[in-house]
């Protein structure tokens, strides 16, 4: 074995230093990794019991604004023998606006395109009928209003579009 000279000890020495230090950012990074992992974990979780919160209480908002409108149609049913016509009908127009308020609430908003271009994207065509007085290819009646919640079309409207008169 040869003796070792005083630049091959300074490589050496530098060379456990430098292994030294590559081992403490190895444990760095092991350690930085496994605190991810972690709280990658601990998110995933959290998300799980979002997701199953709003699946188990997400129609809860819809259900309370609801409520009022049962209890309108219960009131209704129970009085229905001792009421005149009159007053049920005044009966069935409030709960038809507690529906509507409690709808609008909800972020459900009525389409009601009469007179308006015909859009297929948001109207349904049930027949097309010719019209003197109405501008074709627009919206000549309703036959059944079309509802968006937020924006996002729920249904259709149902509308008669208007075209030209035949020509004698």
């Amino acid at each position: 074995m040869l003796p070792e000279t005083a630049a091959q000890l300074e490589e050496i020495e530098r060379l456990q230093q430098a292994l030294a230090e590559s081992e403490e950012r190895a444990k760095s990074h092991w350690e930085q990794y496994l605190r991810a992992v972690a709280e990658l974990d601990n998110m995933r979780k959290r998300a799980q019991r979002d997701i199953e919160a709003a699946n188990r209480y997400g129609l809860e908002k819809f259900a309370a604004e609801l409520l009022p409108v049962k209890d309108s149609l219960e009131l209704a049913v129970q009085n229905a023998g001792r009421a005149d016509a009159s007053s049920l009908r005044e009966g069935q127009e409030a709960t038809l606006q507690l529906l509507s308020r409690a709808l609008e609430k909800l972020g459900v908003s009525v389409i009601d395109p009469l007179g308006e271009p015909f859009d297929p994207e948001r109207h349904e065509a049930m027949m097309t009928r010719e019209s003197g007085t109405a501008e074709p290819n627009s919206v000549l009646e309703v036959v059944q209003l079309g509802y968006e919640l937020n924006g996002r079309l729920l249904r259709p409207a149902r509308v008669v579009v208007a075209r030209e008169p035949a020509r004698a």
